[in-house]
């Protein structure tokens, strides 16, 4: 076998190795195309229109919104991060009723969009819901004037509702690193007579920080981005701000303002987290460490355990699952679907899978850059076309409208100069404009996602192969693809989901007369019939589930030494 591997690199003598040029221009292309709704946002803000606005919304606008929205980050990152650490410290450490069944669970709400789960806790929680309907049922009382009930339509409600929805990211994040500690650290504490509650302080939370400022950054980037359960609660954030200004007021210089406002923001919490990983490092010797196994609880400790991990799970997807299956059986909505539904979710299909196609495929493309070429700006290059999920949807469609409409507005010029007809609005009217702002800001994902189906793949690998006189195209086809694929279609599927969820950038870039799942659900909610959109609302879970469970399936992989 060695005689044949020398004879033919013999007769086919290496080929030069070039990185290829396309992948290098299709990453530079997506760096100016993330670049390109920020650059946007900038010029319409500067504007002579915009800065006569600018001291009106600095003394009416701006300073209500920042301080909700400030206090609604804080509220989201105390919740997110209490329940999400803790949630990942039980579930790794410690061995209790149901603990294997929780650990899955508690990502569940992550197939929940934000305004799903808000629309159902009011229904649940108001008047004419399940709960308050009960309660006069048993006490005889007829109106608010008789009783006191909690209403989720305010700060406090979008705090804890975005909170149970979110917090999977933290627990994700961390239950990673904490399943990866060794046990000779903790064992050691253990035997110097450390308590559990200084344990977790002293260690367990100190090298949980890495790992818990990434899962916060992501949890609020998410909270930046909702408008649904914003608006549907009360709060006025500053992407609520946004979008009145621009759709009720017709300001898009002010509205840009805000949103650089908001991008402002965006920054700091990306600051923020880099600032936090860099402070310490917690590094891992060079061998696979021995695991640790985890501690059984019993009595009321471990009934105290399950309680912990179970309530996040309950009333961040169960609940929210239970009531719209409710609805759907009560009202025959199976029955009752009307083709305005089956349109959307054609819609929604479509213009997901098209989008999640285009993604990926760029994101190998990028992916594939990164490891074959060798330009010194390449990383740079890369690093922003993933910066698109830092931009909320609201900002990416505001920055987006402008150059869009620009390109629309140059096509129809030519067209009735070359033909005398014009082809109309060929991307804002087309639904395109909706796949180039899923382009941007879920780019990030399959980037991600490729990367590490390379991070796999030996580069001494190709070494051999190049050795053996393989061409750049025989790499990437014969060796490249077979290797990554299966991280490919995981990247497609996540970014196939978080298309069909996306609320904002769909309600503000979409055709007229072109309806998703999300924005389906969106309207129903608006016009105080939520239970109408119930069934939409549970497909957009049932295809998320999926996604979730991967999830959990795949970061809590855990050696079997390191079970009881």
């Amino acid at each position: 076998m060695s005689l044949n591997a020398s004879a033919l690199s013999a007769a086919r003598p290496p080929a030069r190795w070039r990185p290829s040029t396309r992948l290098v221009y299709l990453t530079a292309a997506a760096a100016c195309l993330v670049a390109l709704p920020v650059l946007a946002l900038a010029l319409t803000a500067s504007s002579r229109e915009a800065l006569a606005i600018w001291p009106h919304l600095t003394a009416n606008v701006l300073p209500a919104a920042l301080w909700n929205t400030g206090l609604l980050l804080a509220g989201v990152a105390l919740f997110c991060g209490s329940v999400g650490i803790g949630a990942a410290w039980l579930v790794t450490q410690y061995e209790f009723p149901g603990r294997r069944s929780l650990e899955w669970l508690l990502v569940l709400p992550l197939a929940l969009p934000t305004y799903i789960t808000a629309y159902v806790y009011v229904e649940i929680l108001g008047f004419q819901g399940p709960l308050q309907s009960a309660l006069r049922a048993l006490t005889g009382w007829r109106s608010l004037r008789d009783y006191w009930f909690p209403d989720p339509r305010n700060l406090p409600g979008a705090i804890l509702i975005l909170g149970l929805v979110l917090y999977p990211y933290v627990y994700l994040s961390v239950r990673a690193l904490f399943a990866m500690q060794s046990a000779a650290l903790i064992e050691s504490a253990r035997t110097l007579g450390t308590t559990r509650w200084r344990l977790f302080w002293r260690i367990g939370l100190p090298m949980a920080r890495p790992a818990l400022a990434a899962g916060l950054t992501l949890a609020l980037l998410e909270t930046l981005n909702d408008i649904g359960a914003s608006e549907y609660l009360g709060v006025r954030s500053l992407t609520i701000s946004v979008y009145t200004t621009w759709i009720n007021r017709g300001s898009l210089p002010g509205a840009a303002q805000i949103a650089c406002v908001m991008l402002l923001v965006v920054v700091g919490l990306m600051v923020a987290e880099a600032r936090t990983r860099g402070a310490r490092r917690f590094t891992l010797p060079v061998k696979r460490p021995r695991p640790l196994g985890r501690i059984p609880l019993s009595g009321r400790d471990a009934w105290l355990a399950t309680l912990a991990c179970a309530l996040p799970a309950l009333f961040g997807a169960l609940l929210p699952l239970a009531h719209l299956l409710g609805e759907l059986w009560r009202r025959d909505l199976l029955a009752q679907a009307d083709p305005a539904l089956w349109r959307a979710f054609a819609n929604t299909v479509a213009i997901s899978a098209l989008a999640a196609v285009l993604i990926v495929a760029t994101g190998l493309g990028i992916a594939a850059a990164l490891r074959l070429g060798r330009e010194r700006a390449l990383p740079t290059l890369a690093r922003i076309a993933s910066l698109g999920y830092a931009l909320p949807g609201t900002v990416l469609a505001l920055g987006l409208l402008v150059p869009l409409a620009a390109f629309d507005n140059l096509v129809a010029d030519a067209g009735r100069a070359l033909f005398g007809a014009s082809p109309g609005l060929l991307l804002l009217g087309s639904g395109g404009a909706l796949v180039i702002a899923y382009l941007v800001r879920f780019l990030t994902i399959a980037v991600n996602g490729v990367e590490s189906g390379y991070a796999r793949i030996s580069p001494r690998i190709d070494d051999a192969a190049r050795s053996l006189g393989a061409d750049r195209r025989e790499l990437l086809r014969r060796l490249h693809w077979p290797l990554t694929r299966p991280a490919v279609a995981a990247a497609a599927l996540l970014v196939f989901v978080d298309c069909m969820k996306e609320l904002p950038a769909t309600l503000l870039l979409r055709p007229l007369n072109f309806d998703t799942l999300s924005t389906l659900v969106y309207g129903h909610a608006s016009r105080g019939v939520f239970e109408d959109g119930a069934l939409a609302a549970l497909l957009i879970v049932a295809i998320g589930i999926y996604p979730a469970l991967s999830l959990a399936r795949s970061d809590g992989k855990r050696p079997e030494s390191a079970r009881n």
